[in-house]
């Protein structure tokens, strides 16, 4: 029987080779459209609003591990991207080291710190390893605000005197894009990598059902803290790429308990545990954050964080799965009606 009289005598056998090259093809599409974006969007605001978004993307991409498939709740993560921040800034500043190693060295920097974080903090279940997280955040801002060799308060300004991809610093805002979009997407191999292995399999299974997992064999603490090591490796990355966009970083910026509560709503929002939520939720969050900051000004403080908030409260009510999760749903509906016997 040849495939075309197979396809016809068996219509649903050519369902998945549809799906699947429907899915490749948006793929190459959705590429191909990141890749030519700066070549239609020439104004700086809207483009700097791009880099934004694929920024945050990348930083609830990397939460999303711990978070999303070890079902870890961590709220300090701007530890991890204050350190890959600093980390560095001080580098080429002080021993004129190449922010691509750097870049790896803050990443590596990060992973140690999680070490000790992940052996005390993994203790604690719940609101209560939530509540550490914050404390390990807080207590890092303290000694970078009061550590003078990093500036203290004060921040570290990087020199602009020399330019270009060898040192990572730009006039222009095209080639932060490409860093940014580059950084995103080796971040989000890494989550499809994990999702497919066994690490994978082993994160769910301690979310979902960590008495099982241990009964099975499954050190719960050993892959927790495999998680946090790669999570914290690639938000360190995201950070040492935002103080060569920004050129300044201070405690303020950078370790601030604000900014690990976003990682996580970017993640929440979006559709926290799936590959493709927190680049949603980064692209909603990001654009409200933005576009009210240019609305109001400073008289709008904080609107954002309202708006923003409220949608935070609105998913989790109806729909706890986030925006992905609620189109995956509509998709099965639809399905499912499709399927009904009796329907043409």
């Amino acid at each position: 029987m040849s495939a075309t009289s197979e396809t016809i005598a068996n219509p649903d056998h050519a369902s998945p080779r549809k799906a699947i090259a429907l899915r490749v093809a948006g793929s190459v599409l959705g590429a191909l459209i990141l890749l030519l974006l700066p070549v239609f969007v020439k104004n700086s605001l809207h483009l700097n609003l791009l880099i934004l978004i694929l920024m945050a993307a990348q930083m609830g991409v990397s939460w999303n591990i711990i978070g999303g498939y070890a079902g870890q709740i961590s709220l300090g993560h701007a530890a991890f991207f204050g350190v890959g921040a600093y980390t560095s800034t001080i580098l080429f500043i002080n021993f004129g080291v190449n922010p691509w190693i750097g870049m790896l060295v803050g990443g590596a920097a990060a992973a140690m710190v999680s070490l000790p974080v992940g052996f005390s903090c993994f203790r604690l279940k719940g609101h209560y390893f939530a509540m550490a997280t914050i404390a390990v955040v807080e207590i890092i801002q303290v000694v970078f605000s009061n550590w003078e060799y990093a500036g203290s308060a004060v921040g570290l300004y990087l020199p602009m005197e020399k330019q270009g991809w060898s040192v990572m610093i730009f006039s222009s805002k095209v080639p932060y894009y490409y860093l940014a979009l580059a950084l995103l997407t080796l971040t989000l191999g890494v989550n499809l990598l994990i999702s497919k292995s066994f690490l994978g399999y082993y994160f769910r299974a301690i979310k979902d059902e960590p008495d099982a997992a241990r009964s099975l064999g499954v050190s719960l603490t050993k892959y927790k803290r495999t998680a946090l090591l790669v999570s914290s490796f690639l938000t360190a990355l995201g950070g040492s790429l935002y103080a060569q966009k920004e050129l300044y970083i201070d405690p303020g910026s950078v370790l601030t308990t604000a900014l690990s509560i976003k990682m996580a709503l970017v993640a929440i929002l979006g559709g926290v545990g799936t590959l493709i939520g927190p680049v949603v939720g980064a692209t909603v969050l990001t654009s409200i954050e933005e576009i009210t900051r240019m609305l109001f000004g400073g008289t709008g403080r904080g609107t954002d964080q309202i708006i923003y908030g409220l949608l935070i409260v609105s998913v989790a009510v109806f729909y706890p799965a986030g925006i992905v999760g609620w189109f995956l749903d509509l998709a099965r509906r639809r399905k499912a009606r499709q399927s009904r016997p009796g329907k043409e």
